[in-house]
């Protein structure tokens, strides 16, 4: 793994004594049956309206960064007042898993304040449920719209059903509308709060380096990073920055625990990282 110095295994680190989840393998358990009701019905909603117009619809909606203003710390707070009802693992509010996440990378690459404050900062894209978009438009897992929807998509056989993309023969192919290695930059992903929060980054000129943005933009693309899916569509930059997703999904999982954080003794050390990357009000 290029560049990438791999520090302790978070799921040891925090999971050896819990009851709470024993296995690995008891994380993402999307299994019909098992999961809670909300979890599924989340994702039905996802896939019969996330398609192509939906997807121009919030771009054109959301990425000029007209909704609010606001520092990156109260963005994260705010998260207080969200539990995602896409995540089969928790029933917190997400800020808190941003600080588990956080100091998670914190333990394991000490050296790397941008990686730690990417931690932090990950899901605050969310802040969009809490100005009216429903959660089917904010959280979960993504996917490529305008081709082939995946077999490895959360409940792909049940879920798609209703959504017009999947019968239409323009983009019902393989590659439907792109081109074989086209580069994800040039791939229209599901809307959600990956690609909102990577287009608020830019739009304000955050200092967070390149590998930073794509774990952001694509940490939500479990197909791809977790699975091996969608490699078709992928240049050479996307193959050299998967291991940098494959290493923050580590601590995005991993990291999800019943002891929860100190966040008013954190908040100083992380406050000093936005200060570094991501300084002032930002445009969200």
């Amino acid at each position: 793994m290029s560049g990438i110095n791999l520090g302790p295994d978070p799921y040891l680190d925090y999971h050896t004594n819990l009851t709470q989840k024993n296995k690995k393998e008891d994380y993402r358990n999307f299994e019909k049956g098992t999961v809670a009701d909300h979890v599924y019905d989340t994702y039905k909603l996802m896939h019969t309206n996330q398609n192509v117009d939906f997807v121009k619809r919030k771009h054109l909606e959301w990425s000029g960064c007209t909704h609010a203003e606001m520092p990156v710390m109260d963005a994260v707070m705010s998260l207080d007042q969200l539990v995602d009802e896409s995540d089969p693992d928790v029933n917190f509010p997400n800020s808190l898993h941003a600080f588990q996440t956080a100091e998670g990378v914190r333990r394991a690459h000490p050296d790397k304040e941008w990686f730690q404050l990417v931690g932090l900062i990950h899901d605050v894209g969310k802040v969009m449920a809490l100005w009216g978009e429903p959660q089917w438009a904010v959280v979960g897992d993504t996917f490529p719209v305008g081709c082939a929807f995946q077999d490895s998509i959360v409940f792909r056989d049940s879920t798609f059903k209703e959504n017009p993309d999947d019968t239409n023969p323009r983009y019902n192919s393989k590659y439907g509308i792109y081109k074989e290695n086209c580069g994800l930059d040039n791939v229209l992903m599901s809307w959600g709060h990956d690609e909102y929060l990577y287009r608020v980054l830019q739009f304000n000129k955050c200092n967070i380096p390149e590998e930073g943005l794509n774990m952001i933009r694509y940490h939500s693309f479990y197909p791809w990073h977790s699975q091996g899916d969608y490699m078709y569509l992928c240049d050479d930059k996307d193959l050299q920055m998967r291991p940098w997703l494959n290493e923050f999904n580590k601590f995005d999982l991993y990291t999800k625990a019943s002891e929860l954080p100190d966040v008013e003794k954190l908040r100083p050390y992380y406050q000093s990282l936005i200060d570094k990357y991501c300084p002032g009000i930002l445009k969200w």
